[in-house]
């Protein structure tokens, strides 16, 4: 079939074809109707059983014709439905619909979560790492390889531009968490964090960076973080080399794999009882067994490292802490209040 006859099939579809089969159904019991002069239900009933081929009661000679032509138009369009069904179902056009409503009912429901725009080295890791610590998220992605890839790897993946308005839309950005630009080029970075951006001016963004000029041009775009994969591979291969229990160290606490010691970061809210208190009067390392790393001031943005104990936990603050997976969870519970 050329491409012209299998967009027609496709434009039918399954609704012409019922339709199709209900019309000369109705039209068989009123042409029974008007030539034998029988009753509706008579002759809907003898309408069915001429189409399934089943023997037919005695009739006269104009019903008899009136039969051939039932025949010929019935058994066509009950063919022409079941092959339409069978088509879809064979060619997985029925299983493809299931799942972008599937797909779209996904979308709709998620809240919360990341928009990963691209799937390439970087975004791929992102979304291995997002996956890991079951973190919700979203791939944008405008290689159709690369969202099948996506799509295998257990993601929910959109073919579509990350920089277009529409799209951002349609993966929930109103909802989202923050978006992470890892788009193959730094122009498309730019482009994705300027339409984020503008949508949501109090979301948070990642970008990627290849260059220096690209790395001002996001945080003018408006990235809250800019990150160069390049730098940080070489600081990484640097601090290695010279700290390397540092290094690993900092990657036990980091790494999600880790049963026994996690670093996380954790917001302090309004109405938590651990706001407008002192680190000693908290008692955060007998009650949970944590150390304050840090302090972020909500004000400032400043990072205050290895702070007193008699430093003050202000609302909206956010503290790092070091400590057991099980720990900072019970913690993360008071915090938010």
């Amino acid at each position: 079939m050329d491409a012209k006859g299998d967009h027609f099939l496709r434009a039918q579809g399954p609704g012409f074809a019922v339709a199709l089969l209900v019309s000369v159904v109705i039209l068989g019991t009123l042409g029974y109707h008007w030539t034998e002069g029988w009753g509706l239900w008579r002759a809907f009933y003898t309408t069915i059983l001429g189409i399934t081929t089943v023997d037919l009661p005695p009739m006269s000679r104009s019903g008899e014709i009136f039969t051939v032509a039932l025949l010929l138009a019935g058994v066509s369009a009950a063919l022409y439905t079941f092959t339409l069904l069978a088509t879809l179902v064979v060619e997985g056009g029925l299983p493809k619909r299931l799942q972008r409503r599937r797909h779209q009912r996904m979308l709709e429901t998620l809240s919360d979560h990341f928009i990963i725009c691209g799937y390439g080295r970087i975004g791929s890791i992102v979304a291995q790492q997002f996956q890991r610590q079951q973190v919700p998220f979203v791939v944008v992605e405008r290689d159709p390889d690369r969202v099948h890839a996506a799509m295998e790897d257990g993601a929910l993946a959109v073919e579509a531009d990350a920089s277009r308005e529409e799209v951002l839309k349609r993966v929930g950005i109103d909802r989202a968490r923050g978006v992470i630009a890892a788009v193959g080029t730094d122009a498309e970075n730019v482009y994705a964090v300027l339409s984020a951006r503008v949508m949501r001016p109090d979301l948070f963004i990642v970008g990627r960076a290849e260059t220096e000029d690209a790395t001002q041009k996001l945080k003018r775009a408006g990235a809250d973080r800019v990150i160069s994969p390049y730098q940080i591979g070489g600081m990484q291969m640097a601090q290695t080399a010279l700290r390397p229990a540092v290094v690993d160290f900092v990657e036990l606490a980091t790494s999600s794999d880790n049963l026994d010691l996690a670093m996380e970061e954790i917001t302090i809210a309004a109405a938590s009882t651990l706001a407008n208190q002192s680190i000693l009067n908290a008692n955060l390392r007998q009650r949970y067994g944590v150390i304050v790393v840090a302090i972020q001031r909500r004000q400032t943005g400043k990072m205050e490292f290895n702070p007193e104990p008699d430093t003050l936990i202000g609302p909206s603050d956010k503290l790092v802490v070091l400590g057991r997976p099980g720990s900072l969870k019970r913690l993360e519970v008071e915090a938010a209040g």
